[in-house]
């Protein structure tokens, strides 16, 4: 058993086990990208107040849908809702962290990021048009990387997913091709490559398929030590994932003029920007069928803004500034309330 797949029935036998013994847990669905931060958080909340996050890792379009049915105290997708959806269904949406998504590859002799792309290469490879590793596309890139003629392989997500969202927006953005035939969802029809479910498909298949190229979340990558490109931001400077390119990409954001708060982080401007930049968010109801379990959500999430920064950055996600988590203290405040018209956010 791959230790991808190990991860994955670790993680829904836990949370099938929890469910019946620590029935006051924390119940949310949705978004893989955050899984690991999420996971690092909830130890640790748990160890100091005794209540657990019983949280499946399902994709940002399953958590959509499951906090829309009301089926868990929240939901968590990488895919912002616009407001008008936000309205529609009675919901709340936050932010609660920042990271990015890398392109993951499998190719005999290249090391992770030995690799560079461009994001018109990188389109033109999901499009299905650039076919082999040596052509003269990638070659242009890495003139000093020995290129093989090995067909490449291209493996997506088949769930509805933030992370596609996020990587197809950022696809449609650098290339006309793209945003024409293709465009950019939580699920757009793939002109060529595998399908796999989650980041941990994903992985699975690039580690499993020579000459493949995917594309996950960079804690993800990192974590399982997977080979990623580098890539050619918006102002043509060749960058890594690092801590400091999110950051870079992350400052254009403008939180405070944004209704519940949309914001796109992909080919953010700056030489030192990583141009798959994403932010992760929160939805609630605004008036939940049982505030109390809301409540214990807000307060989970309120800890790991109080407390969780050091564990955010130390697998590579960037905390929010404190001006933003300021906003969403006054949201939770004024507009998440039970039938009694009172907040259920507790600010000691």
């Amino acid at each position: 058993m791959s230790k991808f797949l190990m991860r994955t029935v670790v993680v829904a036998a836990l949370a099938t086990a929890a469910a019946p013994v620590l029935a006051a847990d924390i119940s949310g669905a949705g978004a893989t990208f955050p899984y690991p931060i999420y996971a690092k958080w909830a130890d640790s909340y748990k160890t100091q107040t005794g209540l657990g996050l019983n949280y499946q890792s399902i994709g940002s379009g399953g958590g959509i849908k499951q906090i829309i049915a009301n089926t868990v105290t929240f939901g968590a997708t990488d895919k912002p809702l616009k407001i008008e959806e936000l309205e529609k269904n009675g919901l709340v949406q936050w932010p609660q962290v920042m990271g990015g998504i890398v392109p993951i590859i499998n190719i005999d002799g290249v090391a992770t990021e030995q690799l560079v792309l461009s994001g018109d290469v990188l389109a033109k490879i999901f499009l299905g048009e650039i076919k082999a590793w040596n052509d003269p596309a990638i070659a242009k890139l890495n003139p000093k990387l020995k290129l093989s003629e090995a067909p490449i392989a291209v493996v997506h997500r088949s769930d509805g997913s933030g992370t596609t969202f996020n990587f197809t927006d950022y696809l449609a953005k650098v290339s006309a091709d793209w945003k024409t035939k293709v465009g950019s969802d939580a699920a757009v029809e793939w002109p060529v490559g595998l399908a796999a479910k989650g980041n941990e498909g994903v992985a699975n298949t690039v580690t499993n398929t020579k000459g493949s190229i995917g594309y996950v979340e960079y804690a993800y990558a990192k974590q399982n030590k997977i080979a990623f490109a580098d890539l050619v931001n918006k102002d043509g400077k060749t960058v890594a994932p690092t801590t400091e390119a999110f950051q870079a990409a992350a400052a254009n954001a403008d939180w405070a003029h944004a209704p519940g708060f949309y914001q796109i982080l992909t080919n953010q401007p700056g030489p030192k920007s990583w141009p798959i930049t994403a932010a992760t968010f929160i939805l609630v109801h605004k008036q939940p069928a049982n505030p109390a379990d809301v409540a214990d959500a807000i307060k989970f999430f309120d800890w790991a803004f109080k407390n969780g920064a050091k564990e955010a950055a130390a697998l590579d996600y960037i905390p929010l500034p404190d001006n933003v988590i300021g906003l969403i203290r006054k949201t939770w405040a004024t507009e998440i309330k039970g039938a009694d018209g009172k907040t259920v956010y507790d600010a000691k």
